[in-house]
């Protein structure tokens, strides 16, 4: 007992002399932030103030750099701004700037290096950067509430990426702004992370995934992007409450996918709302497509998912439909669609008779695009209604059997006319 109690008592002074050996260094415009680095303890906090520092700095210990009043620090064009390599540091209230163009080099304005594990970068604004934040095998990092910009000035593809992780776990990456890159945060190799509340735009993609599981992507803003969502060679994504509004290709991108949940998310004005390809086994509830050129574009194998009580509204093409038979959506609970011309005789909500969303003339129209031009004429007319009526001639399709004779969303509306500007 006395041995326990004496061991406790060591544990305990150690502690408190631990916390007594952390100091406040200040830096000040004229010194150098490096030099108050390298004299820094672990644990230390480097206060800066406000001032111009052009500085490539290496963090390889345990430290807060907190900026008093948003200094600038400049990495003068080459190389990362800021590197890091030790554990549990913070970085906050910096204007982080000027790293190199080297993409081959991976030039960032904040490079966390592996074992670089729980690092914190908050309230910070990273411009003129190649690549904002690369994160590379540094776990349980927490990115939040900074503002990203890239190279404006830089063709798409010369740009680097806002967020980038590989082979990370754990990360949290919340309410950040993220524009003017090439993907606004790009995932790959990377589990059991958190993006939430951010608003990513004018990018390539908001966000592209790549091999990456048990991920929860909630509450973003992702518009004005080539691509918005695309989650590509993944399994057990939670996908809710986004918002993919008027990218110039597709809002949700759904691409070899497994197991995974996408609801309650809004999907509109886009050139194809929902883009699914070789998905199976995944669940799509609540959702809101509406006012897209194309609600859904399903294609590939894509077959085995569970799809109730989403709202297809006022889509130029609800479904664009590509396989070789049939599709159920909505067994149990139905889907709405805006163009259903059937009956709710009993009462109960649904239409008594299925929903179908393409026909012959659909299938020929997508392989011949000229043939739109014919679509109103009495002979394509004709030509519909043959097909309805011989069932040889009838194309696959996505059927609803219960089709919901009223919108989830009541307030639908407002998400109309949110178009890519060249897609007016």
């Amino acid at each position: 007992m006395a041995c326990s109690l004496l061991k406790l008592a060591l544990l305990a002074s150690l502690l408190v002399c631990g916390v007594a050996r952390a100091a406040t260094l200040s830096v000040i415009p004229g010194q150098s932030i490096q030099a108050a680095i390298e004299r820094a303890a672990p644990g230390d906090v480097i206060e800066i103030a406000r001032g111009h520092y052009i500085e490539n700095l290496l963090i390889a210990k345990t430290l807060t750099l907190s900026g008093i009043d948003r200094p600038t620090v400049s990495g003068g064009m080459k190389g990362d701004t800021i590197r890091v390599t030790g554990e549990d540091v913070v970085i906050e209230g910096l204007i982080v700037r000027d790293s190199g163009d080297n993409l081959g080099g991976q030039n960032s304005g904040i490079y966390l290096r592996p074992g670089a594990h729980r690092a914190t970068v908050r309230n910070c604004e990273l411009t003129y950067n190649l690549f904002g934040l690369w994160i590379e095998k540094a776990n349980d990092v927490r990115i939040e509430n900074n503002v990203i910009t890239g190279k404006r000035d830089y063709q798409s593809s010369q740009r680097g990426n806002g967020i980038q992780l590989y082979n990370t776990t754990g990360a949290r990456i919340l309410g950040n702004q993220i524009s003017f890159v090439r993907d606004a945060i790009y995932v790959d190799v990377s589990h059991r992370a958190v993006f939430r509340g951010n608003r990513l735009h004018h990018s390539r993609y908001g966000t592209h995934y790549m091999n990456s599981y048990y991920n929860l992507w909630e509450d973003n803003d992702v518009y004005m992007n080539r691509g918005g969502l695309a989650l590509m060679e993944v399994r057990n994504q939670e996908v809710r409450n986004n918002r993919a509004w008027a990218n110039s290709d597709h809002g949700i991108m759904l691409r070899t996918i497994q197991d995974s949940i996408v609801e309650n998310n809004v999907v509109a004005g886009n050139q194809r709302g929902f883009f699914i390809y070789d998905a199976e086994y995944n669940t799509l509830r609540g959702n809101l497509v509406v006012d897209n050129i194309v609600g859904t574009h399903l294609w590939a194998g894509s077959k085995n998912n569970v799809v109730e009580r989403n709202d297809f509204i006022g889509n130029r093409e609800q479904v664009r439909y590509v396989a070789a038979r049939d599709e159920l959506w909505g067994v149990k609970d139905g889907n709405y669609w805006s163009n259903y011309l059937g009956w709710d005789r009993n009462g109960d909500g649904h239409g008594d008779v299925p929903y179908e969303a393409n026909d012959m003339v659909d299938r020929l129209s997508w392989r011949h695009p000229m043939m739109k031009l014919l679509l109103a004429s009495p002979a394509v007319q004709t030509l519909r209604l043959v097909g309805q009526q011989f069932p040889l001639l009838r194309a696959p399709s996505i059927v609803d059997p219960k089709p919901r004779m009223r919108p989830e969303h009541e307030n639908w509306s407002k998400w109309r006319d949110k178009h890519y500007p060249a897609a007016r």
